[in-house]
């Protein structure tokens, strides 16, 4: 019996350390030595090297004169520790009285404008931090007026900032709300300072 366990023990033991500590170490090491940034999570710094954000994951943007993203249904918006849907089907009635309320609020916004769709539902992770360009130029109008900028030129920025789809077809084009928030900032600057 002992020349059967003997065996089995040993190869349990090298495979453990093979492909549970060798294995994730040298893919880290690899990604960490290919793809800095990315293993590093995408984060955006602002010159003083302080931390804004990442690329990868969605945040709050609430003030007027800041794009929005979409809304989130991750925690209370945008927790990466509780990513995912809100589970709730296309005739739920907290889902429709939320879109309602939203869409009133867009259409006080900006009245007779065609609201997109990815302006009142959720992405399915919760934490998309990207939006369509049509989202971008529904929101134009408050932002430029929001920072006193001339709308052509936010227009501008917002057709500067559109990601096309990978090889030309896959996916849809975007914008990253982040990015796109940050341009604006070094465009049109507040003069109350930073916020979000």
């Amino acid at each position: 019996m002992l020349s059967h366990l003997r065996p089995a023990i040993v190869s349990m033991g090298l495979f453990t350390v093979l492909l549970g500590l060798g294995y994730p170490l040298a893919v880290t090491g690899v990604a960490q030595a290919a793809f800095p940034a990315q293993a590093a999570g995408s984060l955006v710094r602002d010159p003083g090297g302080k931390v804004v954000g990442s690329v990868l994951i969605g945040q709050t943007f609430a003030k007027a004169e800041y794009f929005h993203g979409r809304p989130s249904a991750a925690g209370n918006g945008y927790d990466p520790t509780a990513s995912g849907g809100s589970n709730m089907g296309p005739l739920y009635d907290k889902l429709i009285a939320r879109e309602k309320t939203d869409a009133a609020a867009l259409r006080k916004e900006n009245p007779g404008a065609t609201i997109p769709a990815d302006a009142v539902t959720t992405s399915g992770s919760g934490l998309d931090p990207d939006i369509s360009p049509a989202n971008a130029r529904f929101q134009a109008p408050r932002v430029a007026k929001a920072r006193n900028a001339p709308e052509a030129e936010v227009l501008a920025l917002i057709d500067a900032a559109v990601a096309k789809p990978l090889l030309g077809f896959i996916g849809q084009p975007r914008v990253n709300v982040l990015a796109l928030n940050r341009a604006i900032d070094a465009r049109f600057p507040m003069n109350n300072g930073k916020g979000g």
